[in-house]
């Protein structure tokens, strides 16, 4: 049977263009917790419109039949070869915090890379639940299929208002006395198929500081493949790499040990960085106080 051709869509190549040219930029000005990609707008996400916690049946059945639906299009993407997985390495660094909350922290390049963890570690979780900190627009207005993953599948929006917020930390601190996991991108933004680390926020790390509970560090790098997308750019095959989780201070103030687990998440993200792409990490940054001060360029 001859093998499908791709059919170059100028739309999606034209959009591509213009992601891979925001992305130059913003990295030239600092910019690397702003999104590329044009999101529909955020509406407040108000208390009485979420349940970060699903314990009613219906809202159980809900998640149950929106993680089968999501678990069935992101296979038939591997399938398509659309989604390509080629290892998970460092498995048995999961098995470190299988019995007990934690923090899980990824880069965010793309809307498959949520589905690259979980596939890796489902079976690993047992009865224990993934869940995945989203942004509050990505839950309250965002269309279609992936707007229905937003809401249905064990994720926690962030929010504006308050007293929703409220609800998201008491909920945070439920879920990691519960032994569930918790997915954070502390790089904050989505930059599609951005191979670099970027500086990283304090929040993932602080919410491991007050529960005393481990960060478990995930970075995902990429290497082109033979095949081209409909944006005329090669599809990535993808490695994951499960590293040793970091476990907070008891001796340290919730400031101080959040600090210490940022810095070592993101040397530890580095590292693996340079390791795989034969390169050191640097940016194209004019300022570079805007990056990690263990990635600025050094002035002579």
């Amino acid at each position: 049977m001859a093998k499908k051709e791709v059919v170059i869509d100028e739309n999606q190549v034209n959009y591509r263009k213009t992601i891979n040219e925001k992305i130059k930029n913003f990295e030239l000005e600092g910019k690397f917790d702003v999104d590329v990609a044009d999101n529909p707008e955020t509406k407040v996400l108000e208390p009485d419109q979420i349940e970060y916690i699903k314990k009613g049946f219906f809202s159980k059945l809900k998640t149950s039949i929106s993680l089968k639906l999501a678990i069935n299009f992101y296979e038939s993407e591997i399938k398509k070869g659309k989604l390509i997985i080629d290892d998970v390495v460092g498995l048995d660094n999961f098995d470190e915090v299988s019995d007990k909350g934690a923090i899980i922290t990824c880069n965010h390049f793309s809307v498959y890379d949520n589905y690259i963890i979980h596939r890796a570690i489902r079976k690993k979780l047992g009865k224990k639940t993934l869940y995945k900190v989203i942004r509050e627009g990505n839950y309250t207005n965002f269309p279609g299929f992936y707007g229905m993953l937003f809401r249905n599948c064990n994720t926690l929006p962030l929010s504006s208002n308050v007293k929703t917020m409220q609800k998201f930390l008491k909920a945070i601190d439920e879920i990691l006395k519960n032994g569930d996991k918790i997915l954070i991108y502390p790089e904050q933004a989505m930059w599609d198929n951005y191979r670099k680390p970027r500086p990283l926020k304090i929040g993932a790390f602080k919410f491991a500081s007050k529960a005393l509970t481990p960060v478990l560090p995930m970075f995902i790098t990429m290497q082109d493949s033979d095949k081209k997308g409909e944006d005329g750019e090669f599809i990535q095959r993808h490695t994951l790499h499960i590293l040793p989780p970091i476990y907070p201070d008891k001796n340290l103030s919730v400031n101080d040990n959040a600090k210490m687990l940022l810095e070592k998440n993101f040397e530890m993200w580095k590292n693996i960085y340079e390791e795989t792409y034969k390169t050191n990490l640097t940016y194209t940054t004019i300022d570079q106080s805007k990056v990690p001060e263990i990635c600025r360029v050094k002035k002579s």
